[in-house]
């Protein structure tokens, strides 16, 4: 087997060294299932030496000066930026994300990421608080050592840097677990990490989740965790640390997302912003996908009409190609995963417009493809209503007024993202105040923006990131207080 990359050990302690056991995963292209890799199927065993190592690292890391690990940051975001094009390379073959889109998003945003928490880290302050006229109270704060990040399988490197920048910065030692069906990008990570960090400040371990992420969660020393992926597996996460200890655990799941569109819009751009919002170029895979368009009766056909001319229009095939416009999804088990939804919705007697299986042709015979499927006519009680499907099928509902609107956008479990599109502001402010959603855009969709928290509500999770506050979160409060006039009789 040809590998696409050179290297294939963990990166433990500053060094790349092999697993303490022989399993191995191979990683397949989504587009072809010809194998491309392979990455060790760690143990709980590397997990503790990744641990062991962290450990001796944080502190002296913890120490430097914000300025200092600034600058080591910085020249670690150099250092991404420089194999820009090889990153991007591997990590389409290795995900099925189309080449065009991903050039724009996943490393330059790790990049960002990287900076902009190395720019925040001398902002990390703490305060006095007059509580008190005869002492002194300080309130600082502190790392909290060593932490863990779970990445997922749709954006493996970027959601492995851009989103560990922000414990970096604070002066934690990390703990990468990258998703276990698209790590190879993660083997060009280690050797980054390796030669531009401090060692043991970042490591990886790659592997399953039921043995690497379930070490994760359940090793007593890393008190702090971040997820991203499904409620399913962040509730395994949850439940699992509770067994062994008390630990702050962020989690951003899943999402079955509204773009509300009031009838003074354009339906013509309605249709342009619907395709944007579904993130399609990764397939629909993506948490933030706005997946349940809710269109008012007045342009409800209008819409719909447009919007399936366009989705007919896209072009399917080699995610490296430039051209392409939706690749394969990331595994096997995912597109049958995809398609018992959509099995699910045909049940229920959805109105299925397009779509719905693996797309027509000899080019489509091998890999794990999914036909951009467009339901119409979908109702709350329905399966394709209420379940995530992180796919390319979208579910089209219609409303009169403006309360059943609201009422059909917080009718799911979820509360990741919405969109709302008028020109009247009133209309906006009072249905983006209804909406029970972390992140919501106006006349907008799927842009993210450093500085400003993402996260979600109810089942879509805890906590927030891209801004002060994951900064923040990965810091203990500690309250100092000097007793100017100590008063020893009680």
């Amino acid at each position: 087997m040809k590998s696409i990359v050179s290297q294939k050990r963990l990166l433990i302690g500053g060094e790349l060294i092999d697993s303490t056991g022989d399993n191995w995963i191979t990683s397949v292209d989504p587009a072809t299932e010809e194998p491309i890799g392979q990455i060790p199927n760690g143990t709980a065993e590397d997990v503790d030496r990744a641990f062991q190592a962290a450990s001796l690292a944080w502190p002296e890391w913890a120490r430097r000066a914000p300025m200092e690990r600034a600058e080591i940051l910085n020249r670690f975001a150099d250092a991404i930026a420089e194999r820009a094009d090889e990153i991007l390379r591997v990590e389409v073959q290795d995900t099925g994300n189309t080449i065009r889109p991903m050039r724009k998003i996943d490393v330059p945003t790790s990049v960002e990421s990287l900076r902009y928490y190395a720019g925040l880290a001398p902002d990390l302050r703490g305060e006095t608080i007059p509580a008190t006229t005869q002492n002194l109270h300080i309130v600082t704060r502190e790392p909290y050592g060593v932490v863990a990040r779970i990445a997922p399988f749709n954006h493996p490197f970027m959601f492995a840097v851009a989103r560990t920048a922000a414990a970096l910065a604070a002066g934690n030692a990390v703990l990468v677990k990258p998703p276990e069906t698209s790590s190879l990008s993660a083997m060009i990570l280690a050797e980054l990490a390796r030669e531009h960090l401090p060692p043991g400040v970042f490591n990886i371990v790659t592997g399953d989740g039921a043995g690497v992420g379930s070490a994760i969660a359940r090793h007593p020393g890393i008190k702090r965790i971040a997820f991203i992926g499904s409620p399913q597996t962040g509730r395994a996460i949850q439940r699992e640390a509770a067994e062994v200890t008390v630990k702050h655990i962020s989690l951003e799941l899943g999402g079955k997302n509204p773009m509300i569109v009031f009838p003074d819009c354009d339906p013509e751009k309605i249709a342009d912003a619907a395709m944007f919002g579904m993130n399609l170029s990764w397939q629909g895979q993506s948490c933030g996908s706005l997946s349940r368009l809710l269109i008012h009766e007045a342009i409800y056909d209008k819409v719909v009409a447009a919007l399936i001319e366009r989705v007919a229009a896209l072009k399917l095939g080699n995610p490296l190609s430039e051209d392409i416009d939706v690749g394969p999804v990331n595994s096997a088990a995912h597109r049958d995963n995809i398609l018992r939804h959509i099995a699910a919705a045909d049940k229920d007697g959805a109105r299925r417009l397009l779509g719905g299986g693996r797309p027509e042709g000899a080019a489509f015979d091998k890999g794990f493809w999914v036909a951009p499927t467009v339901y119409a006519d979908v109702e709350p009680h329905m399966h394709l209503w209420q379940r995530e499907v992180f796919g390319p099928v979208m579910a089209i509902g219609k409303w009169k007024t403006f309360d059943e609107a609201a009422e059909m956008a917080n009718s799911t479990e979820y509360g990741l993202t919405a969109a709302v599109w008028t020109h009247d502001i009133d209309d906006a402010l009072n249905m983006a105040r209804r909406i029970r959603s972390g992140h919501i855009w106006i006349n907008g969709s799927s842009m993210h923006f450093l500085g400003v928290p993402f996260g979600g509500m109810s089942t879509s999770g805890i906590g927030r990131e891209e801004g002060r506050e994951e900064l923040l979160s990965y810091t203990e409060v500690k309250s100092i207080n000097i007793m100017l006039r100590p008063n020893l009789n009680g």
